[in-house]
């Protein structure tokens, strides 16, 4: 995977290669590093990038130079996957818009850049290399309304349980299942996976979990929730966590750092 990193600041780029540089997994190219827009695109005319992990303040024309650079890079005829890192939070939605793979903040985190560039990988993928890795990987066997489904790991991302059924969650779908939430939490914890319990009727993937924060209580409606929550991605939405969670989840999110 070639990627170029853009960025004003030095130490910044200094800090993402190095952080590639520790997630040899990956197998990231860096092509090359560019301080402004202008860099950045004689940098895209000659060489192949896969991803571009970039900053949004740069010098320029306008304060947020790096959303400029990814609305002329979605119009090109391939263009590569744009991954923001940026300081300031407040442009997420802008750059969700321009369909950005991720939205990092700095400081970055490994676990964080390692997600986000393993989606970029998937894109890259042909579908049948990339529907062969999903039939290889380790699947939850469950029987939805009539219907025997297999889903693979690493699409189960949320599991919770009403009065009656447990919900399972996926990035495009929602099953629900005749099986209890402990069952479920047992057949995965065989299989090999990593989810969190946030509260007593829920479970979250532990790799889709991008941050645990205080919310406002409407946003954690969840009895118990207390204002926590964690969001979980691709889903983009914030799940309670209950107090008595908190410290289990926080040093879960701790350990992947």
């Amino acid at each position: 995977m070639n990627v170029l990193i853009v960025d004003d600041e030095p130490l910044a780029r200094l800090r993402l290669r190095s952080l590639l540089q520790g997630l040899p997994e990956l197998d990231a190219n860096v092509v090359g590093e560019a301080g402004d827009v202008h860099e950045a695109l004689a940098l895209l005319n000659h060489a192949d990038v896969d991803a571009v992990l970039l900053d949004i303040r740069m010098p320029g024309m306008t304060p947020h130079e790096g959303l400029h650079l990814a609305a002329r890079l979605k119009a090109m005829p391939q263009p590569p996957a744009v991954i923001f890192v940026s300081a300031h939070a407040e442009h997420a939605l802008k750059a969700f818009e321009l369909e950005a793979v991720d939205y990092l903040t700095k400081p970055v985190r490994a676990e964080r850049l390692r997600d986000a560039l393993q989606r970029v990988r998937q894109r890259l993928q042909p579908a049948s290399t990339m529907q062969a890795t999903l039939l290889d990987a380790p699947a939850l066997v469950v029987s939805d309304r009539g219907r025997v489904l297999r889903l693979p790991l690493p699409e189960v991302l949320v599991l919770k349980a009403g009065q009656k059924y447990v919900t399972v969650r996926t990035p495009v779908h929602e099953y629900v299942l005749d099986d209890s939430l402990s069952e479920l939490e047992q057949r995965l914890s065989a299989l090999g996976g990593s989810y969190l319990r946030i509260h007593r009727n829920a479970l979250v993937a532990r790799h889709a979990v991008r941050e645990l924060a205080l919310r406002d209580a409407a946003d954690a409606a969840d009895e118990g929730g207390d204002g926590w929550a964690v969001r979980v991605a691709p889903l983009d939405e914030w799940l309670a966590v209950s107090r008595r969670q908190v410290a289990a989840v926080r040093a879960a999110l701790a350990a992947q750092r």
